[in-house]
């Protein structure tokens, strides 16, 4: 492990009696980067992460934070590291800043360089004028940042985040996106788990995908789109029922056809000619979309189904 590596795993495995969670991945996280953990719920990502945070022993394999071994440096790696849970778990009956300084406690920060430090972490939150309020006062998206002030009130060199934003709505989430990425511009190290692709693709400037406890794919957003798929994706929406019966007739049409409930997706390097070839067949979808191939395309080639299946 490098001093540009935050976290190296080799073989890295978590069995929980009989079940599998995490079969032998490999993966390395460096310095001043987002690297994500993409893939569905039970894919292992979690599991991942509470052996990253030392909180949960591996089964087998190697693992370094920070250049220490969590099986025997646990308390020093907790010290360094920013946890954000994948459930908010506040004191609603405390005030916004009497969570920041109770955790600040913790670490057992003194109460002079707290002060000043819950003050940054407020402004960084956009919840300066909210110092007082109760947490339950909050909306889910405030509370989301506080949970993420919280876990910086340590000055962490690595940031855990599971699902940072789960729940919130779009415009909460985009907020919360703009956070991270000056966290990620401050040089802070990022490690998040997520099941959403335009999440991943914002944030992370190298991810793996993640299904079954197995790493299926390594590399950045557009590394892994450039790989797997193709550079555009045609949507042809049918009536109920009737995208599978209409497969057969797009054959020549693209490079490769999924069949998606009532939808067509051709894959194509030239989305605009491939809709054109369309319009002058047999076909009659309902609408036709010509986009940008994501990587919920590169999963979908990946395990022959959508990421929420």
């Amino acid at each position: 492990m490098t001093t540009s590596t935050r976290v190296s795993a080799r073989r890295l495995t978590k069995r929980f009696g009989d079940f599998t969670a995490v079969d032998g991945i490999d993966f390395e996280v460096r310095a001043g980067e987002v690297f994500g953990f993409l893939g569905p719920n039970g894919a292992g990502k979690s599991s991942t992460m509470r052996m990253v945070g030392a909180t949960s022993d591996r089964s087998g394999g190697e693992l370094s934070v920070l250049g220490l071994d969590p099986s025997h440096h646990g308390t020093q790696i907790r010290s360094r590291l920013g946890v954000v849970p994948q459930e908010d778990n506040l004191d609603l009956e405390l005030s916004v800043s009497d969570n920041l300084y109770v955790y600040g406690r913790y670490f057992g920060l003194p109460r002079r360089q707290l002060r000043g430090r819950i003050a940054e972490l407020l402004e960084f939150a956009q919840l300066s004028e909210r110092a007082a309020d109760k947490v339950d006062n909050l909306s889910g998206g405030m509370k989301r940042r506080l949970t993420i002030a919280r876990g910086l009130i340590n000055e962490p060199e690595l940031v855990l985040l599971d699902e940072p934003t789960t729940g919130l709505d779009p415009q909460a989430r985009h907020l919360l996106w703009d956070r991270l990425y000056s966290l990620k511009q401050d040089g802070v190290t990022l490690v998040l788990t997520t099941h959403y692709m335009d999440e991943a693709e914002q944030l992370c400037d190298r991810l793996v995908v993640m299904d079954k406890g197995r790493i299926i794919a390594a590399g950045s957003p557009r590394e892994l789109v450039d790989r797997y798929v193709t550079k555009e994706v045609v949507e042809l929406r049918f009536p109920a029922g009737q995208a599978r019966r209409a497969a057969p007739r797009t054959d020549g049409l693209a490079r490769r056809v999924e069949v998606i409930a009532d939808r067509l997706l051709l894959y194509t390097d030239d989305g605009d000619a491939t809709a054109e070839h369309v319009a002058s067949s047999t076909l009659q979808p309902v609408s036709t979309l010509v986009r940008r191939a994501s990587l919920e395309d590169v999963f979908l080639s990946l395990t022959g189904r959508q990421l929420d299946d």
